[in-house]
């Protein structure tokens, strides 16, 4: 089974958050997960669910602020195996192009 979740972890500062951003993405490093992080959360491909939270509770401890704001949505289809990239295939064959526009 593969489990897939969306996270996002953030510092409720001012300014950039990208330093304890950093420090939330490179806490999944420590467990066996894949993973693309985007400029709103990370995608995060587990092949359990308990393996996907704990990765995520590493995330979420990570970041040093008085105060932290986590999302998590997680798709754990227990009867395929079906990845994020193949998610993204097939909305591509669909539209018969990547799905995106053509800005940065």
């Amino acid at each position: 089974m593969t489990v897939i979740a969306f996270l996002s972890v953030a510092p409720v500062i001012e300014g950039s958050m990208a330093k304890e951003v950093t420090k939330a993405v490179a806490a999944l490093e420590e467990f066996d997960v894949a993973y693309e992080t985007t400029p709103m959360g990370t995608t995060i491909e587990a092949e359990d669910v308990g393996e996907l939270l704990d990765a995520v509770e590493a995330a979420h401890r990570a970041v040093d602020a008085d105060r932290v704001s986590t999302f998590l949505k997680i798709d754990d289809k227990r009867t395929s195996e079906e990845s994020a990239a193949r998610k993204v295939a097939a909305v591509e064959a669909e539209l018969g192009r990547e799905p995106r526009s053509g800005s940065e």
